[in-house]
């Protein structure tokens, strides 16, 4: 039986989904520079990340899509709440659409 984020008494992980278009790639660069480090600061990794001739185009009608992989659902809000994250936000807020959502793993 599954409660909460637990599976069998372990955690476990959680994944960060998003799906973006770029509205503006240069109003967004500084987010796409510094995004990863925030990552990794709470264990994070990329699991699905496009290419980087598609991450540098506005032209492209399709959404980026990102899975991010975190130890547990508790890293995955300690890296959305954090000073690092919250400080380039904005830059992604502004100059993008579409969500990112966090979601509990399975088994």
């Amino acid at each position: 039986m599954r409660d909460g984020n637990y599976e069998g008494g372990l955690m476990t992980k959680a994944y960060l989904v998003g799906m973006v278009k770029v509205t503006n790639m240069e109003g967004m660069a500084p987010y796409m520079a510094a995004v990863e480090d925030t990552v990794t600061e709470h264990g994070g990794k990329f699991l699905v990340r496009h290419m980087d001739e598609k991450l540098h185009s506005e032209d492209d009608p399709n959404p980026i899509t990102v899975v991010i992989e975190f130890p547990d659902a508790d890293a995955a809000m300690a890296w959305k709440h954090s000073d690092n994250y919250q400080a380039i936000l904005p830059a992604r807020l502004e100059n993008s659409e579409g969500p990112l959502v966090i979601c509990d793993g399975v088994g």
